[in-house]
This record gives C-alpha cells, structure tokens and sequence, in this order.
C-alpha cells in the first residue's frame, strides 16, 4: 500500500498515545538495535561526530583506521597532526572539518574538564547541552546523541528518519522544529515501565549492531527507553520507510498509517 497522507494531522493528546504505541508496537517486534556500537563513551563521540552526512558503513571504516593507527582515544585525537587525521577520516566525508572539531571538542574537555568525561558527564544535562551545542560544527542530533549514547542523559535524539516517519504518520510535518519533536518523544514515551521491556542481549529482529559494552552500559529507565525508541525508528527508516519507494505492507507501522483509520 503506498502512503497518501491527506489525513488531518493528530491533535496532542492523540500524539503522544500514538507514539507510546509506535514504541511498544516495535519493541515487541524486534527487540533492543543495541545502540551506540562501541567500546566506550570516547568512541560514542567521535562516532557521533563522523556520522554527520553520511552512512554508519562510512563512519565504521574510520573508526578502524583511527582504532589501527592506534588513535582513537583522546590522547590520540589531542596529539595527531590535522593531515593525519584527516587521512585516517577520510572515509566518513568532509574530513578537515571533522577532523578540526574533534580536535576542538578535545580542547573543550582539556579546558572545561581536565580531560574527564566523567566530570563533564555529571553536569546537569541542559547546562552540557548549551556547552556542546555550542562547539564548532555541533547541532542538536549531534550533542543529543553525545548525551545520550556516550553520557546516559534522557534525551530523545531526532534524525531524518524520525521526520520522514512523523510525516508520513501525519503526526508532524518534516520540517517541524527539532526541539517540538524532541519534546513530544520525551513526553510520549515518558511513563515506559521497563520491568516488561527489559533490555537483554538478542533481539527478535536482526538489530543493526551486536550488543557493545556501550550498548550494553547501565542507564536510566528514560534514557534506556530514548536509546530503545531511537535504534527502533532507524530500523523502520532503513528497512521500511525509504525515502523512494516505502515498503508500508511489510513495515510493523502499517496499521497506523492516516488512510487505514
């Protein structure tokens, strides 16, 4: 069935009840996507830095040129020559400006925290969110996704699946603010009793990585049901909901679309 969208587009309420849906709709589906792949909070971030514009098989060729070069640890960052970081990222697009804002969030933890993420990490998380949003070259997908997979703050992190699902839904359009989206995530989801949705190592559905120490790292019972929902829509967005050509007939979501009600 191919997606129309004519629908009026839901009222709040109506919203927040239909993406509590969309969570456990696909959680019993498939499971935990085990999102961020990683070794440790450092790796999250520099992931989190090269998967700006481009694919996660791109940003995974980096991460191995980094790890073989023996340069992806913070030290590493500090210390390489801008060409040889540049070099080893090439891979991931757009590898001077990357390389430059790694070297500049570095500097930002030398300055502000002495080099700890730990300390960083334990700031309140509006307060690090201003810190970060306003480092070179960081938005709110890429200091959402800092705070959430490499610090465990309970923040929801909205990308280009998640606006392309919204509308095809008629929930919000495409182009809403990502902080509405953001809220409206944060609000929908936020009374998710995890005792039924336990977080374990296998998943029904192939998930896109295989459980990580990150992955697998303890957090809040918010920020465990954000990192659930998030790896669930990339999965939809990947699978399901293509830019060209959707597949809705095959897509766990289909029920919900705006023509079948």
């Amino acid at each position: 069935m191919a997606f129309s969208g004519n629908s009026t587009a839901l009222k709040p309420l109506a919203k927040e009840k239909q993406l509590l849906a969309y969570y456990e709709t696909l959680f019993r589906a498939w499971g935990c996507q085990h999102w961020w792949p990683a070794r440790n909070r450092f790796e999250v971030i520099v992931g989190a830095y090269l998967t700006q514009n481009t694919s996660w098989t791109n940003v995974e060729r980096a991460l191995r040129s980094l790890r073989a070069a023996g340069l992806l640890t913070m030290d590493g960052i500090r210390n390489a020559p801008l060409p040889k970081l540049e070099s080893l990222i090439r891979s991931s697009g757009y590898s001077r400006q990357k390389a430059h804002r790694l070297k500049v969030f570095v500097e930002f933890l030398d300055k502000k925290y002495a080099g700890s993420l730990s300390r960083m990490f334990a700031q309140p998380t509006e307060k690090l969110r201003e810190e970060l949003l306003a480092l070179n070259g960081v938005g709110p997908e890429t200091a959402d996704s800092i705070l959430l997979y490499a610090g465990q703050h309970p923040v929801f992190v909205v990308d280009a699946y998640t606006r392309r699902i919204l509308n095809r839904h008629n929930i919000l359009p495409s182009n809403a603010p990502y902080e509405e989206i953001r809220a409206l995530f944060e609000m929908s989801l936020s009374g998710i009793n995890l005792e039924r949705t336990d977080c374990g190592a296998s998943s029904a559905f192939s998930p896109a990585h295989p459980p990580s120490r990150m992955s697998l790292a303890k957090r809040s019972q918010p920020a465990q049901v954000f990192n659930d929902m998030h790896g669930l829509i990339v999965a939809v967005g990947k699978h399901y909901c293509l830019k060209s050509h959707p597949l809705c007939d095959e897509c766990p979501l289909q029920r919900f679309l705006p023509q079948l009600k």
